[in-house]
């Protein structure tokens, strides 16, 4: 669960892209023809000077709009893709892609030309399977779903695009229930750096569709719609349970051993958190009804205690996704207009349970001034039964992520933080919390699946037109 959401509730962001084009066999690209791009498209090229340029630039975290990119395409279609690639390949243009604009690290925009997604945005559905723009934002996805009765495993922030969220696994709050978001990818149309349109599946281009489920957006094309089997979609009950911070440790004991073993139906999240005074809180989601989750808590709340606060309810399945991402008093339309927020943020992925020190280590950072918090969010179910090399996503051991959230843009916390608790949890990370100060990012994102990526990375790339910071 995001920490953005948990904020809106009282209560995996995607990764874009930065590409940076190898030029023309060594030979200087002539300038960017701005112009002729712009006649090339049907979508809308937006350059600086135009209306409209300073709302086209910004991403969701404020923290980036000092970047002012050389031009902004919307794109209408997967031509307008391509048109873009050819144009950043001749004219030796850096290019970026964009889906939700949410990468923790800025990488969704650039100063070259940042292609955007958001127009493909379409929601189809037809005999058991959805087939979704890349740039169609979560709470569009869950809305025209719903009207058929179905849905996809995904994320919680409402404004979040499919295409970030997909390609780097994936975890949301049904996860456990339905796996994540990749695990139900069924196919995927992919523009490649040769200006290709590509299906691909578990038999045409294999290798990468493997690469599109948890290899990270932006490595190896630009993705330009899903389709995904749909599973129908039930009421759940949403709960929330606070406690004071005197049994932050007692909790964090406590839910590690339950969350992740707890039935897949239901997964939690344990938020502690400093943002206005220190709060205890664990919140999640039952497809089932309150009496049986009643019956699931009972345990837990033994361990820890009487929470001071308590409340759960079951409500259509529609209505539990706006409130997990904290939209649940706002129309549709107003879910799509959640506020900009600036924010900092560093992972890991747990592989075991804290012990008694570790505990304290956790606890005593959260309690260190500033307004911050860390949310531990319940992995296994599903998403341990498929095997850490069947998708590119390898976290499949792992018993919940770990996610340290800063507001404003100040790291320090983060890296204290994250430093003090590495030799507890690893170096294992989630690519969709990119982290710009990782130095063994491919072991932390992609553990032995990082080879093969490479392999993938050669066949669809070899002159690595694609490129970030943290690039395969």
């Amino acid at each position: 669960m995001d920490r953005r959401d948990f904020l809106h509730v009282a209560a995996l962001a995607p990764l874009a892209a930065t590409a940076r084009p190898t030029g023309t066999s060594g030979l200087s690209a002539p300038p960017p023809n701005w112009a002729r791009l712009r006649r090339q498209l049907k979508g809308t090229l937006v350059l600086p000077g135009d209306a409209g340029y300073d709302t086209a630039r910004r991403l969701y975290n404020p923290a980036y709009d000092r970047i002012r990119p050389g031009g902004v395409a919307y794109c209408a279609n997967a031509a307008d893709v391509s048109a873009c690639l050819t144009f950043a390949r001749t004219s030796d243009v850096p290019v970026t892609t964009r889906s939700g604009g949410h990468s923790y690290a800025g990488w969704s925009t650039g100063t070259g030309l940042v292609i955007d997604v958001s127009r493909m945005s379409s929601v189809a559905y037809a005999g058991g399977r959805a087939t979704i723009g890349a740039g169609a934002k979560l709470i569009d996805v869950y809305d025209r779903l719903a009207r058929h009765g179905v849905s996809i495993p995904a994320g919680s922030c409402p404004t979040v695009g499919v295409g970030g969220l997909t390609l780097g696994g994936g975890i949301g709050v049904v996860s456990r229930k339905y796996g994540l978001t990749c695990d139900n990818l069924q196919s995927v149309r992919v523009v490649t750096a040769d200006g290709r349109t590509l299906d691909c599946d578990a038999t045409r281009n294999a290798g990468l569709y493997w690469a599109c489920r948890g290899g990270g957006g932006g490595n190896f094309g630009v993705a330009v719609s899903f389709t995904f089997r749909t599973f129908a979609a039930r009421d759940v009950t949403v709960f929330f349970l606070h406690w004071p911070w005197a049994k932050a440790g007692a909790a964090v004991k406590a839910w590690q051993s339950w969350g992740p073993s707890a039935p897949d139906e239901l997964w939690s999240s344990l938020h502690l958190g400093r943002s206005g005074g220190l709060d205890v809180a664990i919140v999640g989601t039952y497809v089932g009804g309150k009496p049986a989750l009643d019956r699931l808590l009972a345990p837990l709340v033994a361990k820890i205690g009487q929470p001071s606060s308590r409340s759960a309810r079951t409500v259509p399945y529609l209505d539990g996704m706006k409130i997990m991402g904290g939209c649940a008093a706002m129309s549709i339309a107003e879910c799509r207009r959640m506020p900009r927020e600036a924010f900092a943020a560093k992972s890991h992925m747990a592989y075991r349970k804290l012990p008694a020190n570790g505990v304290r280590a956790l606890v005593d950072g959260v309690g260190r001034g500033g307004r911050h918090s860390v949310l531990l969010d319940a992995m296994g179910g599903a998403i341990g039964r498929v095997g850490p090399a069947d998708t590119a996503f390898p976290h499949r051991a792992a018993l919940f992520s770990v996610q340290y959230y800063a507001e404003g843009t100040d790291r320090r916390w983060l890296r204290g933080l994250h430093s003090d608790m590495s030799p507890f949890f690893g170096d294992h990370a989630y690519v969709n919390y990119i982290d710009p100060d990782l130095s063994n990012w491919r072991n932390a994102y992609y553990g032995p699946n990082a080879a093969r990526l490479a392999e993938v990375k050669s066949t669809y790339d070899p002159g690595r037109l694609f490129r970030l910071p943290q690039g395969i």
